[in-house]
């Protein structure tokens, strides 16, 4: 009998839970890590969420599969390509969509390959969660695919007036009042997934199906902080997968080098369902079953459009970063930026009046916050140059349109203007 799927997405979590080390109580999500295999060491293909989600389940990076902006402004998918919920139709399960996704427009899911779609009455994890869990107490005749997307932890947060001066922010963050407000905002977001996650493992207990189901927990991208989301540092690409499955292994910290490029493939290896040629991801089945030590030496995170265009790339090893960028910007980019308590902070520092620099690269081992940019020292100067030569080689490989120039939005897209400050401050909105 083939195994159950179950796929659960949070918007802009990063790696923000208890189990990674974040200062924030997820006793559910602990409970789950504890029975799953955990990718310690996963970065997702783009920092912002559609172009994320499609590298997530086409195994292809956003130039590629054509997702380089957000849906819900306009960009789309290529036509023709091979989708997971898709593929898994074709082999006989049954694909449910519940809550939302954001790799094509509302309503559209259906091109996606979802067979079902169940809306909730909102986008909380609380609507979602539930009919995931009166789904699974119903009897079920044929496998299933669930994909159950909800809006947690997407900006903006709960307002936390007066947050306790002991919480702790990610290292990235100043220590100051402002991110402690945002981080307590996001800690009763966090808590309400937790629950839901308990509710559904519950579910899958109660029902008997936890020996016959394979529960992916994970997210898109980084949170939604100034210097984390619509970046390529590492605030902005690290991200959680927590698997839990007959024959995953359990308690098991995966810390081999992987995209969320990798997730599609390494379902259908998990499945036994053949792997479409030509993918940029890699199943992580090898490494899950230590097979392997390293599934990839070098992933290309990259960034085209956000809310502006901000055209980025990136290459990544276990030691170094090194980001390219292609147009003049602020050292963030303000349209890009969420709005928060800190977005006001960052602008008050004046990084969103210095220029950035167009390249950058970083000692991992040696600078695990990013902040020493070694593209001019001498001593780094032959290492520069090795991973120009690899993302220019990347680039030709994939055909990146990065390569002929400035890169043009499809027609109809809503983009913010290069000069703005709020994410809404698009071309419509100012030249009607």
């Amino acid at each position: 009998m083939k195994t159950n799927i179950i796929h659960f997405i949070t918007h802009d979590t990063g790696r923000y839970l208890e189990c990674y080390g974040a200062d924030v109580k997820t006793p559910s999500i602990n409970g789950l890590a504890e029975k799953s295999t955990v990718f310690t060491n996963y970065f997702c293909c783009a920092p912002q969420c559609s172009p994320s989600r499609a590298g997530m389940f086409s195994g292809l990076v956003p130039h590629r599969n054509g997702m380089i902006g957000l849906a819900h402004r306009g960009f789309k998918l290529k036509k023709d390509i091979e989708y997971l919920p898709r593929i898994l139709a074709k082999n006989g399960y049954r694909t449910i969509l519940f809550g939302i996704q954001h790799e094509a427009r509302h309503g559209n899911q259906n091109e996606l390959g979802y067979q079902e779609f169940s809306p909730a009455e909102t986008r909380s994890c609380a609507d979602i969660g539930q009919m995931v869990v009166e789904f699974l107490e119903q009897k079920q005749n044929e496998p299933f695919f669930i994909s159950a997307g909800v809006f947690e932890t997407h900006q903006r947060y709960p307002i936390v007036e007066n947050p306790d001066k002991n919480i702790r922010v990610p290292e990235f963050l100043p220590d100051s009042i402002e991110a402690k407000k945002d981080i307590a905002g996001l800690n009763i977001l966090v808590q309400r997934v937790d629950q839901t996650i308990g509710k559904i493992v519950s579910a899958l207990e109660n029902t008997k199906r936890i020996d016959n189901t394979l529960f992916i927990f994970t997210t898109d991208h980084g949170i939604a902080m100034p210097g984390a989301k619509a970046t390529l540092f590492d605030p902005g690409i690290e991200i959680f997968l927590l698997m839990r499955g007959p024959g995953i292994p359990e308690g098991k910290r995966c810390e081999c080098l992987s995209s969320n490029i990798d997730l599609m493939p390494t379902i259908l290896d998990y499945c036994g369902v053949e792997i479409p040629d030509g993918l940029d991801g890699k199943s992580l089945m090898p490494a899950i079953m230590d097979e392997k030590q390293t599934i990839h030496q070098y992933i290309y995170p990259e960034l085209t459009f956000h809310a502006g265009y901000d055209p980025m790339r990136a290459v990544r090893t276990q030691k170094f970063k090194y980001i390219r960028c292609f147009e003049t910007r602020p050292f963030y980019y303000p349209v890009n930026v969420d709005n928060s308590f800190s977005k006001e902070l960052f602008k008050k520092m004046g990084y969103f009046d210095r220029l950035r620099p167009f390249e950058f690269l970083f000692d991992l081992e040696k600078d695990n916050l990013e902040r020493n940019n070694l593209i001019n020292d001498p001593a780094y100067r032959d290492i520069a140059d090795q991973f120009r030569t690899n993302l220019i080689e990347w680039m030709k490989k994939t055909d990146d349109p990065l390569l002929y120039g400035p890169v043009n939005a499809p027609e109809g897209c809503r983009l913010s203007v290069p000069w703005g400050y709020n994410p809404e401050d698009v071309w419509e909105n100012l030249y009607r």
